[in-house]
């Protein structure tokens, strides 16, 4: 790799919710921040299609023009915004050293990590397809969109128990589809889903493809893995809750993380287990994964680096 000459103050490792949020508040701070977008410029919800629940949007808007917003005004106020990924770093003495895509080593006082999570998927052709045409990885996002309709949600565990109980509120029927013979979720959980009377546990069912018209989802096959019968389900939505992976991978030899992946930061604060890298949004945050927590926790991210590079201790005055 090529060593190169360039020392930023801060540079910031994904885009999205939370990195755009980082950058706004760096770039005010006089932090001069550098951000590398990485594969997925805008992270998830780029990849949706309207944001209903995000304030200060009335009317809604489509993920992809929030979050040329977001980037709008992270330049404005002077965020070097940069196309592409970072490959490797070495966290082991500031200043630390960042690699991106083009072998370039970029040495930095601090560093945000911003780059999110994916969610896990089926693998069928057609969930791609229809991804933002009925097919959903978030009811919290999405479901207000079903109201009155009858839906499925594939997953077994306490995401999927809690997405279903929500869904359950909105839609007139959910169907959840669980690939074994019991489910992963708490006692609490599953309990919660025996007593809601509209939504109906389909134990040993696997999706096998998800219909449509072209413009929205009109159906979905099952199959049922002990019987070995075929079944088609009439609903107008299909809700994957079956995990995620954050996307930190190229941090694991540095970063304390749990079991998961996600990248642990210290109580009530974005700090890391490493002094002047700090982490927000989805990378660390496993439970709500919200658009208005990531910049929320962007925004913590941004004052806890400006207090690092100031030199004063964290809470203190």
């Amino acid at each position: 790799m090529e060593q190169g000459s360039e020392h930023v103050k801060c540079m910031i490792i994904g885009s999205g919710p939370a990195g755009y949020t980082a950058a706004i508040y760096a770039a005010r701070a006089d932090l001069e921040p550098v951000l590398y977008t990485g594969l997925t410029t805008g992270g998830q919800l780029t990849q949706t299609t309207e944001v209903d629940n995000y304030p200060g949007y009335p009317d809604g808007i489509m993920g992809i023009d929030m979050m040329e917003n977001f980037r709008r005004q992270a330049e404005r106020f002077g965020t070097d915004i940069r196309n592409g990924i970072i490959t490797a770093v070495d966290f082991s003495a500031p200043p630390y050293k960042v690699t991106t895509d083009g072998q370039v080593t970029i040495l930095c006082d601090s560093v945000i990590i911003s780059t999110g999570a994916t969610a896990k998927w089926l693998g069928l052709e057609s969930e791609q397809m229809y991804n933002g045409k009925g097919v959903s990885a978030c009811a919290t996002c999405d479901g207000f969109f079903f109201k009155g309709q009858d839906v499925a949600i594939v997953g077994a565990g306490d995401t999927a128990a809690e997405e279903a109980t929500h869904l359950a509120k909105l839609c007139r029927k959910v169907y959840m589809l669980v690939r074994k013979g019991e489910l992963k979720a708490s006692k609490a959980m599953a309990h919660k889903i025996e007593i809601t009377p509209n939504i109906e546990v389909l134990y040993h069912t696997e999706t096998t493809e998800i219909l449509g018209n072209g413009r929205a989802v009109t159906g979905v096959t099952i199959y049922n893995n002990s019987t070995n019968a075929s079944g088609l389900l009439d609903v107008t939505g299909l809700f994957v809750a079956i995990g995620h992976n954050p996307n930190t991978g190229v941090f694991k030899d540095w970063i304390e993380m749990d079991n998961n992946g996600y990248i642990l930061t210290a109580p009530k604060s974005s700090r890391t287990n490493i002094p002047g890298i700090f982490c927000c949004g989805d990378a660390q945050d496993p439970t709500y994964r919200q658009a208005v927590t990531a910049a929320g926790s962007g925004c913590m991210a941004a004052l806890d680096c400006e207090r690092f590079l100031s030199g004063i201790e964290h809470g203190s005055k």
